[in-house]
């Protein structure tokens, strides 16, 4: 998961056509969940929201590589994969990014009072920087970003989708 970020730096660098506006908020929502909930509270592991996101991620991942591999290896993909590569996201992203409300806010959400508890990754005042931070805090705000980017997030999706099989229809 934490290679993703590699992701974002093609996208800075421009090796890849993805905006880094749209690619970062995707990246860093699963490496917030990955790294900052589900690997530090393992206490979240064994609710089911793990086991929808897990599901979720895994279907996106095995239809998006199958599409560029086929791409790379063989100058093309299936119209069948194009068209799952820019659908899926219709079915998964209520469950998963609008969805946040359901699984990801759902997971940060529970994770919450763990937080809180062990006071993982706060920096109390006073100290030699002078800065105070509270990941529990910092959770809670992400929550409240969560929620208006979520229909921004697949506005940008499906253009992305009607671009890619407008174009895949004119060829």
């Amino acid at each position: 998961m934490a290679l993703l970020v590699a992701q974002i730096l093609h996208g800075l660098v421009g090796l890849v056509r993805s905006p880094v506006s749209a690619t970062l908020p995707q990246i860093g929502s699963r490496l917030f969940l990955t790294w900052g909930i589900l690997w530090s509270f393992p206490e979240t592991h064994s609710h089911i929201l793990v086991t929808s996101l897990v599901i979720s991620w895994s279907i996106t991942e095995i239809i998006r590589y199958s599409f560029f591999g086929m791409k790379e290896a063989f100058g093309f993909a299936p119209s069948w994969l194009l068209w799952l590569r820019y659908s899926t996201f219709m079915v998964l992203y209520p469950t998963v990014r609008s969805g946040l409300i359901y699984i990801e806010v759902g997971l940060i959400y529970i994770a919450l009072p763990y937080m809180k508890a062990s006071e993982k990754y706060c920096l109390r005042m006073p100290n030699k920087w002078n800065f105070s931070f509270d990941f529990f805090y910092a959770s809670i705000l992400s929550l409240a970003v969560y929620v208006p980017g979520s229909p921004h997030m697949f506005t940008y999706m499906l253009a992305q989708r009607k671009k890619a099989l407008a174009k895949a229809k004119a060829a």
